[in-house]
């Protein structure tokens, strides 16, 4: 029978890093509907929400 090895401590622990923003970077407006969590996707004529489906136009 094959024994099942752990990982050690320090891989299991290990994370990625985020990105860096890039310059100029503005988080989006947040959903009315949904809440703060949730942002809403900048289009060239519109903001939309994939949550919830609400938009606004620019």
């Amino acid at each position: 029978m094959a024994e099942d090895k752990k990982k050690p401590a320090a891989q299991a622990a290990a994370k990625k890093k985020a990105a860096p923003k890039p310059k100029g970077y503005k988080p989006g407006k947040s959903c009315p509907r949904c809440g703060a969590g949730v942002r809403l996707a900048e289009h060239k004529d519109r903001r939309s929400c994939g949550k919830c489906g609400y938009f606004e136009k620019k």
